[in-house]
């Protein structure tokens, strides 16, 4: 039976990269080795290391504006790290806004290098909002948001427009709506939420906000020299980056960012109305700021919880529990997440009102 994987991330990836990536695992391009043995350095790899970097770019719309892609280590926890070594001036401070436990755990590292001024939170809310209003000083070296919150299903709607860098967390909506990129200093993202497999992060940013931290930054973790380095400062993740690269291109030859983000929005719109209509379910984050990759959702009655939770396994559904911070459900519907996975939990929440 097929599944629908609505696992939070690592995630879904589509079809074709799971065939393509199996292919490369036993014979990549034809050259008798595994993917998984080649040299980092060898001239296939190489290939595949500039293509996505520049893939990434051109599908962000920013290429030749001053940007560099890398693909380095660490997951996004290690860019909660590597954003205030590198942007927060000796004796500054930057701006954060709180709308979630990694924005939280971003603000635990800046705190390590300066001043840093939470704007705004919805922590006391659970953070079932995005908060609204804010004030970002404009002293700030720079400011730092989280656009899509996975655990608690919000999403940033709107961002603000600053003469100050802003520096946004990715990891769980990059390349799945459109925007204007260019607003950002610097964006960075997991890549096991929307873009490939765990054990690579992509890290974009504007060369010309770098080097003027006034403070001496370790190799490993200073953006210029992995730029410098073209992402081979050390060996790079050869699989994830891989596998990541694949991803792209299928993007890219379905039409780009804002062709995925009508289906997006597709399978965003029949899961939202079914849990608004039915009325087993409720939302559990403030309607104006639903996340379009991530629903989260409870039960009204949780006698229903058994009877549901056998429905949606017999139906081949996979990684539906919600995060233990909000509990009930939680459908992670990522970009390769097809609209049929979509259409077969709103026919089990229809089954167990009717049988209810």
């Amino acid at each position: 039976m097929k599944k629908h994987n609505y696992s939070a991330g690592p995630c879904i990836l589509p079809q074709e990269v799971f065939e393509k990536s199996a292919q490369a695992i036993l014979n990549f391009n034809n050259s008798g080795l595994s993917i998984l043995e080649i040299s980092h350095r060898s001239k296939d790899f190489v290939a595949v290391m500039d293509e996505a970097r520049a893939l990434a770019l051109e599908l962000l719309g920013l290429q030749g504006k001053g940007y560099q892609a890398l693909f380095l280590h660490g997951g996004a926890s290690l860019e909660f790290l590597m954003v205030p070594y590198n942007l927060m001036k000796v004796n500054g401070k930057a701006a954060y806004l709180d709308t979630g436990t990694w924005a939280n755990s971003a603000i635990k590292e800046a705190k390590s290098f300066g001043e840093t001024v939470v704007v705004a939170s919805s922590k006391a809310e659970n953070y079932n909002h995005i908060p609204k209003g804010y004030h970002v000083p404009s002293d700030a070296d720079y400011f730092h948001c989280t656009s899509n919150n996975t655990i608690f299903g919000t999403q940033i709607k709107e961002f603000p427009t600053l003469d100050i860098p802003m520096v946004c967390d990715m990891s769980s909506d990059i390349f799945s709506r459109t925007l204007d990129f260019s607003k950002f200093d610097l964006i960075y993202a997991g890549a096991q939420k929307n873009m490939g497999p765990a054990g690579t992060t992509l890290v974009v940013v504007k060369e010309e906000i770098l080097g003027k931290s006034g403070r001496n930054i370790p190799n490993m973790l200073d953006y210029k020299q992995h730029i410098d380095k073209e992402s081979m400062y050390n060996t790079p993740a050869v699989f994830p980056v891989y596998a990541s690269l694949l991803t792209l291109q299928w993007l890219k030859n379905l039409g780009g960012i804002s062709a995925i983000e009508k289906v997006n929005e597709t399978k965003a719109n029949l899961l939202y109305t079914e849990i608004d209509r039915n009325p087993l379910f409720k939302g559990t984050a403030e309607p104006e700021f639903r996340s379009n990759m991530n629903a989260t959702f409870l039960l009204n009655d949780e006698a229903h919880a058994p009877l549901f939770d056998s429905m949606w396994k017999a139906a081949g559904i996979s990684g539906l529990p919600g995060h233990r911070s909000v509990g009930g459900y939680r459908a992670s519907m990522y970009n390769a997440l097809p609209l049929e996975s979509v259409q077969v939990l709103v026919d089990v929440m229809k089954e167990l009102e009717k049988i209810s």
